[in-house]
């Protein structure tokens, strides 16, 4: 499945990551390789980046390969195990809209009626992702409610009560905020509030998730606390908490985290792995 990761610090904070590990992790041959890589976080004046590529060609393999030391309040990393759409860079998570980050780990079917929803606002997705139209949705509904908390349970909620919905988990960052839902049970999100240097006090983070595929480091976090929200935990820290489903977790400006349930109802239409086409459950399965 997808991977997503998230990082909220307390100040601006440098850290390293590697969106595919060592390459003796990629001749494990019961992991698949990723579709797409992309790292997503924010300049000091704001202006959000995005770093990805799609992983189809030795070029873009070594792009995955390659350290990026970055600095940002807030980072969001993706690993693309594509079930929409083809392998493009227009396809590869991060998506930016209006100077937001955002990326999704799930399946939603009945894209028509999704298209027919967003109407004009069909203009902000520029490839032919499930998760890009989710996210322009949600755009949307952030404007309609003006602020974001409201605008991703609108969004989710809409989409629960109107297409077959597999899963909805998703991360959406801003220069100093971050956003997570977890939706339905189908998949884990796990949140781990790190105090300054982690666990025992004094240590950076080193965080490394299953299969060798994404690795991040941060000598910074000695010093600092951090949220990260991760699908899977990435060390061995007792504080890791799985999101329950529907729950919406927000991490504001020094790092004030509330979480609630916005969601507290099944979709109307759940999908199981067997209801999805064979390309689409293989994004899901566990990689």
């Amino acid at each position: 499945m997808c991977r997503l990761f998230g990082l909220s610090g307390a100040r601006r904070t440098r850290a390293t990551f590697w969106l595919l590990d060592a390459p003796d992790s990629l001749r494990d041959q019961s992991h698949r390789d990723p579709d797409g890589t992309g790292l997503g976080f924010f300049d000091a004046d704001g202006t959000p980046r995005v770093h990805k590529a799609p992983v189809a060609a030795y070029e873009d393999r070594s792009f995955a390969l390659e350290a990026k030391e970055v600095r940002s309040e807030t980072f969001l990393a993706h690993l693309r195990f594509a079930s929409t759409g083809g392998l493009s860079l227009a396809n590869t998570h991060p998506f930016e809209q209006e100077g937001r980050l955002f990326a999704h780990n799930g399946v939603i079917e009945d894209l028509d009626a999704l298209d027919a929803e967003l109407g004009d606002d069909r203009s902000l997705v520029r490839g032919d992702t499930d998760s890009e139209r989710f996210f322009a949705l949600i755009t949307r509904e952030i404007r309609a409610h003006g602020g974001v908390a409201a605008g991703i349970e609108s969004a989710a909620r809409w989409v629960a009560r109107n297409l077959p919905v597999y899963s909805l988990n998703l991360i959406l960052i801003t220069r100093e905020e971050l956003w997570a839902l977890r939706y339905p049970g189908t998949h884990e999100l796990y949140a781990l509030r790190r105090p300054r240097g982690g666990h025992h006090g004094d240590r950076h983070l080193d965080h490394a998730g299953s299969g060798g595929h994404l690795r991040v480091r941060s000598g910074d976090l000695a010093r600092a606390p951090a949220l990260v929200v991760a699908s899977e935990r990435m060390d061995d820290h007792p504080g890791w908490r799985p999101l329950e489903p529907g729950e919406l977790l927000h991490a504001g400006p020094g790092l004030e985290v509330t979480v609630r349930t916005v969601l507290p109802e099944e979709p109307a239409h759940r999908l199981t792995l067997a209801d999805l086409r064979p390309e689409a459950a293989d994004s899901q399965r566990i990689a």
